[in-house]
């Protein structure tokens, strides 16, 4: 994993503020919706391809 760089005329701030019951509450509905949606998603099996005789 890399670092990010800040750029010369940019200046990155983290602002650690505790978050909210209603932040909390936000966040994990977004993360149960999101995993419900991953697990419709279906993906074709790949197959080895058949060599060429």
């Amino acid at each position: 994993m890399g670092f990010i760089k800040e750029p010369s005329d940019v200046d990155f701030f983290v602002d650690p503020r505790p978050l909210t019951k209603e932040d909390w509450e936000k966040i994990s509905d977004f993360i149960e919706t999101d995993k419900k949606n991953r697990k419709q998603l279906k993906f074709k099996k790949r197959h080895k391809p058949t060599p060429c005789i």
